[in-house]
């Protein structure tokens, strides 16, 4: 038996999974609202004891994390808890050894299920052969912008975090000039994150707005003011083939090109000629528009390489539980080592 978590600010999912199952379906799993634990190390030892009889006859002989927060070593931190997370500490808590317990950045666990997916699991958006063992890119818009990698060592592949989403945004029109411009008043540093993740979407909307390059109407305004979270509303609308307001829809649209035009540069980047995959939450909310036009025009424009882009596939994960995926193979991983 081995232990597989993902772990994040909102929420903690841990599942007990059998090597002779495998990872798609298992024997126990369970979901945690992060905010009411101290430390993971309190959600573990609350999860073995829950299982304690399981566990008896089948005991945990490896486990993986996958942490949103960067991995130093042997530890790590979630960034929107403040929890510090020793693998020493998480070992003595299942009761195995420590090198019996890997951390993983949460887009590094994304990253290594991605090899293992099926057709069920993904939205193809460019289906272009891939070249067998050449690199694989991840990008991920979610609360923020992940990105992660993957190489071939020979034998399999080998994931890589990254912090590519906090590298400079790179302008591809005179509306995304404007748009820095705009932000540079507000940010020391405009990253890829600061327009391209759900932190970004509100940035663009302001942005529209306040330059008057769209209107707001007044419904939209006093709906905005009461949500807790703009994102859903702006995206729901914009989404909406009868009502979407002008403002909704430019703002989704300039995402959708800022994204492709991001994902391209990481597949130039990583000459990801195995493919690109997009994670996160948002993709899988906006199908539609990342079928359209915008994408694709925004990720295949790269000049002289054009033709090289077209020929790289484009997938959206579907799957939400990748990174839960990811985390369980590199338990496994640990247990064949």
């Amino acid at each position: 038996m081995i232990l597989a978590g993902d772990i994040g600010g909102t929420k903690t999912i841990l599942a007990l999974v059998s090597a002779e199952i495998g990872p798609r379906a298992p024997v126990v799993e369970t979901r945690f609202p992060s905010a009411n634990y101290q430390s993971l190390t309190d959600i573990v030892m609350e999860f073995v004891a829950a299982n304690a009889m399981q566990l008896t006859q089948n005991p945990i002989t490896a486990a993986a994390f996958g942490i949103a927060g960067p991995i130093i070593g042997t530890s790590a931190e979630v960034t929107n808890l403040g929890w510090y997370v020793e693998q020493a500490e998480l070992a003595a808590a299942i009761g195995i050894p420590p090198e019996h317990v890997r951390l993983l950045n949460d887009l590094e666990a994304t990253a290594t299920a991605v090899p293992r997916l099926l057709p069920v699991d993904l939205h193809t958006l460019n289906a272009s052969r891939p070249i067998p063992y050449a690199s694989i890119a991840i990008i991920a818009p979610g609360t923020g912008l992940g990105e992660a990698y993957l190489t071939w060592d020979g034998q399999q592949y080998r994931a890589h975090p990254s912090e590519g989403g906090h590298a400079d945004f790179a302008p591809g029109d005179r509306l995304q000039l404007a748009l820095v411009n705009y932000l540079s008043h507000q940010y020391d540093h405009v990253s890829t994150e600061r327009v391209c993740s759900g932190l970004g979407i509100p940035n663009i909307y302001n942005f529209l707005r306040d330059e008057k390059y769209a209107v707001e109407p007044d419904w939209l305004h006093e709906a905005l003011a009461e949500a807790p979270d703009p994102v859903p509303i702006i995206m729901s609308n914009a989404a909406d083939p009868e009502d979407a307001t002008d403002i909704c829809r430019r703002t989704l649209e300039t995402f959708v090109s800022i994204l492709g035009a991001e994902a391209g540069d990481l597949a130039l980047i990583l000459l990801a000629r195995g493919g690109v995959f997009l994670g996160g939450g948002i993709p899988p909310r906006i199908l539609p528009h990342l079928d359209g036009p915008h994408f694709r025009e925004a990720f295949i424009r790269k000049g002289r390489f054009a033709d090289l882009m077209e020929q790289i596939p484009v997938h959206v994960i579907l799957n939400p539980k990748t990174a839960l995926l990811g985390t369980a193979y590199a338990a496994l991983d640990i247990t064949t080592a």
